[in-house]
């Protein structure tokens, strides 16, 4: 790896390239070969950072993330939760076609061939609410709701995404340092798994300490407000309608909250083997991308390695993982707490195969591919720019 920098290249960003190489064993730092200037400055620059400079620079780039693929998020969100059996159809209102407020929740696309025009408005049959795809959510979403229920759990996705990432991100980068450099001293043939044990670690520690935030946006997202004008409930009324049950309960405090992190092992079961998938993956490919490009590239082309290698991993660890998202969801759109609380992912899991089939697994794959690609794209090159100005910064 070249060390040096032309037109503004940040060579630290580079670091993680020269760190392990692709064969599997550990750098070239010793031995007959002298070692190249310019990378141990890298790293050493990369690991002097603080946990709450590499913590802000996770913040930045998960808040830029969750506002841009949040209506992907949403899509993805329904469509799981209709295959479980939620509602997005409220049958006692063709009973009460009178006022314009219902029928404007029972109003059809201009293109709907199957309306019937009651009044002034073209009204749907009940199947007409079903969603039948990812494009299919967003239009009638915006029909039916309007445009901003697109963003709908957004101020959770921010509440969520920015201490998750600001919990990952840093500890992985810390994780996969101390382990690429205790297994370079003491297990070279260790060393390529660094990342994979590094990310699954510190997506563990982030699951646990936000589950009831992902708790609360998974059911803002699933459930549609039927009652005109009425504002749905945002996350903290979210999560005091998920306590409400217990709070005469002679059980303690403790299991009271505990119906907080329903579904938490579902998400571990989700968010670990992603993590595994999406490190182990992206770290090959950016430290390729960025080999290619280090003599000759600029900022643009390592920020844009970076994005690829995130966008690659990401979309692959999403498909992979899809059955456990469904399962996450099935256990924390569940309403009855004590059975969500009695549920486990591999019954989950059993039931929606036994049910549905193996397609039932994949329920809302594609929204959760096209959102998650993009998503660790941005992070991981936002990130990275992030913690360059912040190393600058610190420079001067």
């Amino acid at each position: 790896m070249a060390g040096g920098s032309r037109g503004g290249f940040p060579a630290w960003m580079t670091a993680a390239a020269a760190r392990i190489d692709l064969s599997g064993g550990a750098a070239a730092t010793s031995g007959s070969q002298p070692p190249q200037p310019a990378p141990p400055a890298a790293v050493v620059a990369d690991q002097e950072l603080g946990m709450a400079e590499r913590a802000l620079s996770a913040a930045s780039a998960a808040f830029i993330s969750a506002i841009i693929v949040n209506p992907l998020d949403v899509a993805k969100t329904r469509l799981q939760a209709q295959a479980a059996g939620v509602p997005y159809y409220q049958a006692p209102q063709m009973a009460a076609l009178g006022p314009d407020a219902i029928l404007s929740e029972l109003r059809c696309s201009p293109s709907c061939t199957r309306g019937i025009v009651l009044g002034s408005e073209p009204i749907c049959p009940p199947d007409c609410f079903q969603y039948k795809g990812t494009v299919d959510v967003f239009l009638k979403v915006v029909r039916q709701e309007g445009f901003g229920r697109l963003w709908r759990g957004t101020n959770a996705g921010l509440a969520l995404a920015i201490p998750t990432v600001g919990i990952y991100l840093p500890c992985y980068d810390i994780f996969r340092n101390k382990i690429e450099d205790f297994t370079r001293s003491n297990a070279p043939g260790l060393t390529p798994y660094a990342p994979l044990v590094a990310g699954s670690v510190a997506r563990s520690l982030a699951c646990i300490a936000c589950s009831p935030i992902e708790l609360a946006r998974t059911r803002m997202q699933a459930y549609k407000e039927f009652q005109p004008g009425v504002k749905p409930p945002g996350m903290w009324k979210t999560l005091l309608g998920v306590l409400s049950p217990h709070a005469s309960s002679s059980q303690n405090a403790v299991q009271n909250y505990r119906v907080l992190w329903t579904g938490v092992g579902a998400q571990l079961a989700r968010d670990v083997p992603f993590s595994a998938i999406c490190w182990s993956t992206l770290e090959p490919i950016r430290r390729k991308l960025l080999g290619l490009v280090a003599e000759d590239g600029d900022a643009a082309s390592v920020l844009g390695a970076n994005f690829a290698a995130g966008f690659v991993a990401g979309s692959l660890a999403a498909g992979v993982t899809c059955p456990l998202d469904v399962a996450k969801t099935r256990r924390q759109i569940e309403k009855d707490a004590q059975k969500a609380m009695r549920m486990t992912t591999r019954q989950t899991l059993v039931d929606i195969l036994r049910s549905e089939g193996p397609k039932g697994l994949f329920t809302g794959v594609g929204p959760r591919v096209a959102r998650a690609g993009p998503s660790v794209g941005i992070v991981i090159s936002f990130y990275e720019v992030v913690k360059y100005a912040l190393h600058q910064r610190n420079m001067s």
